[in-house]
């Protein structure tokens, strides 16, 4: 599997952004970040309708390595999450771009955003 999506856009903090219908995004941690976390053991997502913004934390992963924070890579208000990784953290290592989505987001506003080649270059990805 690639390690970086090339369809998809990235945060700094190694949150990817898939674009859908009209302003709804998916968001999900990088394959880069799962290698560098291990084996994830429990998710904390925001809430559907909550608020979240650009560059502010929004809950958190905790693998057996370290607890890290989630961090909306967009402003705008929180349409879903993904129950299957709320139960089974484990989807997020095994298919980070795919089933181990985080949470979607109806989006008023993106953050900095980096191309895939930008990520990639950044953190040794491969596309």
């Amino acid at each position: 599997m690639a390690k970086v999506a090339p369809e998809l856009q990235y945060s700094d903090e190694h949150e990817w952004v898939a674009r859908e219908a009209g302003n709804v995004v998916s968001i999900g941690i990088s394959a880069v970040a799962t290698d560098a976390l291990g084996d994830i053991v429990y998710v904390d997502l925001p809430e559907v309708g909550s608020a979240v913004t650009a560059g502010e934390t929004c809950g958190e992963v905790e693998s057996t390595k370290s607890v890290s924070d989630l961090y909306a890579p967009v402003t705008g208000e929180v349409t879903e999450i993904n129950a299957a990784v709320v139960e089974d953290p484990a989807l997020i290592n095994s298919d980070p771009y795919g089933a181990g989505w985080l949470f979607k987001v109806a989006a008023d506003s993106d953050g900095p955003l980096l191309s895939a080649q930008e990520y990639a270059s950044k953190n040794g990805g491969e596309l």
